[in-house]
């Protein structure tokens, strides 16, 4: 009677034990709201989690590619803004400057030409962040490089930078080139070159020259045009792959969410079952702990 009293208090403690742990990872379940604490609880759901983190963190890296070229276009978009108004300004000085002028009047829209220069150069070396925006990819150097004479004015200006453009991945197969183009870039020198040509026609007051330095003024302003609407494309296109992204992203968090998130009400009521077992256990467990051996006398 000894072995059978034995084997009974073995399996009642081994029950007990099993009820236990069952009871800890439901309160745990309940308490966290989650069905999975560790891996060998549900070691598939575990696998099929750990694929979809993964994609969620890549898409975590798409959108910050997109919010970063999102920054680059609209910083480019706002210098070709500020070129073109640039532009307009001294085509208008151009036609002006055109007919015959007084020599002090032919001086005054030198003088403000001047500026002008000043302005376009400052806007083609722009920066966001410490990157120049108009440099293709040597973006650690002026994209446009000066040259004065003696009185501090600019003669002259040359392109520093590349003809390259760096591409931000917006998903697995999609990249985009958020900045200008090389060919652009160009353009804004060319830009600021016919600005100086035109300074030099107005101190000169040469109507002439004035007329052919208005004329290739005009030329650029179509190249900036196309310029701005082109980065208006870049950003239309870059707004909706951030939409895309955020509702994959919500996609990839649901997919996880019903993969480790537990069913409350029936987690609650399985908890309450297994309670009640758990003491059941405890108390038939001390009802045989009483039994003596005088009892299986009688």
């Amino acid at each position: 009677m000894r072995l059978a009293t034995h084997t009974i208090s073995e399996n009642l403690v081994r029950q007990i034990q099993q009820l236990g742990v069952q009871q800890s990872k439901l309160q745990t379940a309940v308490g966290t709201g989650l069905r999975i604490s560790q891996p060998e609880d549900d070691p598939a759901a575990v696998g099929r989690v750990l694929n979809l983190e993964s994609s969620q963190r890549q898409v975590t890296q798409f959108k910050a590619n997109a919010t970063r070229a999102l920054n680059l276009s609209q910083a480019s978009y706002a210098g070709l803004q500020g070129l073109k108004k640039v532009s307009d300004r001294a085509t208008e000085i151009g036609t002006l400057g055109g007919g015959t002028l007084s020599s002090s009047a032919a001086q005054a829209y030198a003088f403000e030409v001047n500026q002008l220069i000043e302005q376009a150069v400052q806007i083609g070396n722009s920066r966001l962040g410490a990157d120049y925006l108009y440099a293709g990819t040597a973006v650690s150097a002026p994209a446009f490089a000066a040259t004065r004479d003696s009185a501090g004015q600019v003669t002259a200006v040359a392109y520093q930078g590349d003809s390259e453009r760096a591409a931000l991945p917006l998903t697995e197969n999609a990249t985009l080139a958020p900045t200008t183009d090389g060919v652009t870039n160009v353009g804004m020198r060319d830009f600021m070159n016919q600005l100086v040509a035109l300074r030099e026609a107005l101190r000169a007051n040469q109507p002439a020259a004035v007329a052919t330095a208005q004329g290739h003024l005009v030329g650029s302003e179509d190249a900036l045009v196309s310029a701005i609407a082109e980065q208006g494309g870049v950003q239309a296109r870059i707004e909706a792959a951030q939409a895309q992204l955020a509702d994959r992203s919500l996609s990839l968090q649901s997919l996880v969410s019903s993969e480790i998130d537990t069913d409350l009400p029936t987690a609650i009521v399985k908890l309450s079952q297994t309670q009640t077992a758990y003491q059941a256990a405890l108390q038939s467990a001390a009802n045989i702990m009483k039994i003596s051996l005088l009892d299986y006398i009688r």
